[in-house]
């Protein structure tokens, strides 16, 4: 399991990694998105 912790810190420092959480921080920063994830969750949590 560390292992899995330890690649993903790699490919947070790696510019790659820099490029996909800057794209992820605006995405997310987006109201449609947000209300879009928001609907996609409710509907998975209420499958159960």
């Amino acid at each position: 399991m560390a292992t899995v912790i330890q690649r993903i810190k790699e490919f947070s420092r790696s510019p790659q990694g820099r490029r996909t959480m800057e794209q992820v921080r605006r995405t997310a920063s987006d109201p449609r998105r947000r209300a879009q994830a928001r609907r996609l969750l409710d509907r998975l949590r209420t499958r159960r």
